[in-house]
């Protein structure tokens, strides 16, 4: 079992807890992180880009001159592709970009992403966060006590004066457990957790 240091608030060794192998230490396959960011981004992706064929644009509909006889090249329609104004060949239509992933590989990927943040030592748990009212400046002061210049804390449930206070970091995001995902736990290169969450995420994902 993995073994971490418990903090308070003021960054004060308050205890030990031990860490689920399978979950904060297992091996790190870099292409399930892959996979999942791909996944995650592309479920992101509005997919609305869209333009008109020439079945889509006004007009068109009565042939432009006769067939002989003009001495111009025969047309059927000013909705073509190459008049000016007419539709567009092979233009994007709205699509959603997700694909599927499996359940397992979801669960290996997420496993092997809070791995890559305890071997590199940059996974502190703290017994818990509690503020008395809504205050970025005494946020982003405990985010210094801790020396973090930028962090994914994970909380274990609803938390508004926490929660707002991290807002306008622009370094830090504040999710409750059951959000934490591949992407932010790689984006951001720190990673704390509740004392509460950390039992919530190796609750759900311990084999």
């Amino acid at each position: 079992m993995a073994n971490v240091v418990i903090f308070d608030q003021e960054n004060k060794q308050v205890g030990e807890r031990e860490l689920a192998d399978d979950v904060f230490n297992t091996e790190v396959k870099e292409y399930l992180l892959h996979d999942m960011v791909r996944y995650q981004l592309a479920a992101r992706r509005q997919g609305s880009a869209a333009t008109k064929n020439r079945s889509a644009v006004a007009g068109g509909g009565k042939k432009p001159y006769r067939q002989k006889g003009t001495g111009n090249a025969r047309q059927g329609t000013v909705s073509a592709p190459h008049f000016v104004g007419g539709g567009a060949a092979f233009g994007p239509s709205p699509r959603s970009y997700s694909f599927k992933l499996n359940r397992k590989v979801k669960k290996a990927a997420l496993c092997s992403a809070l791995s890559v943040r305890f071997q590199a030592e940059k996974l502190t748990v703290v017994k818990e966060l509690a503020m008395d009212a809504i205050s970025t400046k005494s946020f982003d002061q405990l985010m210094k006590r801790f020396d973090l210049k930028g962090a994914l804390v994970v909380i274990d449930q609803a938390n508004p004066n926490v929660e707002l206070s991290a807002r306008n970091l622009h370094n830090v995001k504040v999710l409750r457990a059951d959000g934490v995902n591949v992407y932010d736990i790689l984006k951001y290169p720190n990673l704390v957790l509740t004392d509460a969450a950390a039992s919530e995420i190796q609750g759900a994902l311990e084999k």
